[in-house]
């Protein structure tokens, strides 16, 4: 941890509770941690957090914001302030990759996820989602939040790996659900670190080097198929690109490349798609309009559901030399981090901010950096695109043939799911067939 009389004269204030005490608020209340922070301290403030090496400084002022994002890349280190994720995505994952070596993996994984290919993909989310939506029981409460994990983590296996493999699907669900639970997810944070077979972390590396154990078996046998076994799966691609030498990519960075696109794009897209549902219980008439075939208002029920209840709270980076954040600067050592969560509920860029009204994306959208759910600037999520669609597809397949009502009049609170941000309930919801409505 750097000592905090070398840096404290520079940093904003933040709570003074001790780090251990700020990380158990980060983890198990971390909505209300961050509402009273702003309250307390404003539009920037500076956290004390377990698993960093140093303080952790949010901003949620759209010009702070930018400031962050538009920052040379050489003084904002991403790969030096890897939180929680380091061990599951590897050392070779983009999130942590900086400078070449991270435009040379983004330009390698760029290519599938825009363009034709990735809108061929489109047809496999619909196929996936509509072979779901038939096996969900009518008419009694179902929990969307794991159904729509089930969904994505069969797009994936399929659009990204390129398998339909059951066994593979059952060991990444046990090991996510390792993470699900809050204490052992305050435990990791706390500790994290290996501590033997029965500690957090050291169960669920263990559970994690089962699945690896899987994908490089997966990634030898694709290999040696050669061009035979080559597919219009994201894997057929990574195995044709080269490294920086000119190589073929090694079996761990192919593996770390899979494991990312696993951990960003599946824990993720079933929050914001189960979130969207959740709303859409909710608002009748939201939901008939999606059902009508209305693009731009499907836009904005994505939109508005990632503004407010966006699944990922910040974008850290950690500063390898002192930057100008607004009206103060920052010197090198301390983390600093753009709050998704916070600058989405600014009323003076969303009136009523914490209500969920998509008609506001239709009334005009404000300044770009008010907006930064898939974060922003040369980081910005590679994975984007093919998330809307994704979110797309699958709102359009359920709108077109349910009918959906909250089990509960309140609406679901946020609760934290390992990295992400998802419905404290579920996201339960009553479902029946429109034609059963129509009749």
């Amino acid at each position: 941890m750097l000592a905090s009389h070398a840096l404290g004269a520079a940093l904003p204030p933040g709570p003074r509770e001790p780090a251990a005490l700020q990380t158990l608020e980060w983890v198990a209340r971390p909505t209300a941690f961050l509402r009273r922070c702003a309250a307390r301290h404003g539009e920037a403030f500076t956290l004390r957090l377990a698993f960093d090496d140093g303080p952790l400084v949010l901003v949620w002022e759209p010009q702070a914001i930018r400031d962050v994002f538009a920052a040379d890349p050489e003084v904002l280190r991403r790969g030096q302030s890897p939180g929680p994720l380091a061990p599951v995505a590897g050392e070779h994952s983009i999130l942590f990759a900086d400078g070449a070596e991270h435009l040379r993996i983004r330009r390698t994984m760029l290519p599938p996820f825009h363009g034709d290919r990735m809108r061929a993909y489109r047809g496999l989310v619909a196929e996936i989602a509509h072979a779901a939506i038939d096996r969900w029981p009518r008419g009694r409460p179902v929990a969307l939040l794991g159904e729509m994990q089930a969904i994505t983590l069969e797009v994936i296996l399929q659009a990204v790996f390129g398998v339909r493999d059951a066994r593979l699907a059952a060991d990444i669900r046990t090991t996510l659900a390792l993470t699900r639970s809050l204490p052992r997810v305050a435990a990791m944070s706390l500790a994290p670190r290996d501590l033997g077979p029965r500690s957090p972390w050291g169960s669920f590396l263990r559970r994690l080097d089962l699945v690896d154990r899987r994908l490089r078996a997966h990634i030898a046998r694709r290999r040696a198929a050669g061009p035979d076994g080559e597919g219009d799966d994201i894997l057929s691609m990574l195995l044709a690109a080269r490294d920086a030498d000119g190589g073929p990519l090694s079996e761990t960075e192919l593996r770390d490349h899979l494991v990312t696109l696993l951990a960003a794009g599946h824990e993720t897209t079933a929050g914001t798609a189960s979130w969207a549902l959740e709303r859409l219980a909710r608002r009748p008439d939201a939901l008939a309009r999606v059902r009508a075939g209305d693009d731009a208002w499907l836009d904005a029920v994505i939109r508005e559901t990632l503004r407010v209840r966006p699944v990922l709270t910040v974008a850290p980076r950690k500063l390898a030399a002192p930057l100008r954040v607004g009206d103060r600067v920052l010197p090198a050592g301390v983390h600093v981090a753009p709050c998704i969560y916070l600058v989405h509920r600014r009323p003076d860029l969303y009136p009523d901010p914490a209500a969920w009204r998509p008609e506001r994306w239709l009334e005009g959208a404000p300044d770009g950096f008010a907006w930064i759910p898939f974060g922003g600037g040369i980081r910005r999520c590679l994975g984007a695109a093919f998330a809307t669609m994704e979110l797309q597809e699958v709102l359009r397949a359920v709108a077109a043939r349910l009918d959906l009502a909250p089990e509960r009049p309140a609406g679901e609170r946020m609760r934290r799911r390992g990295v992400t941000l998802q419905p404290g309930r579920g996201a339960r919801v009553v479902l029946s067939d429109v034609t059963e409505r129509a009749a």
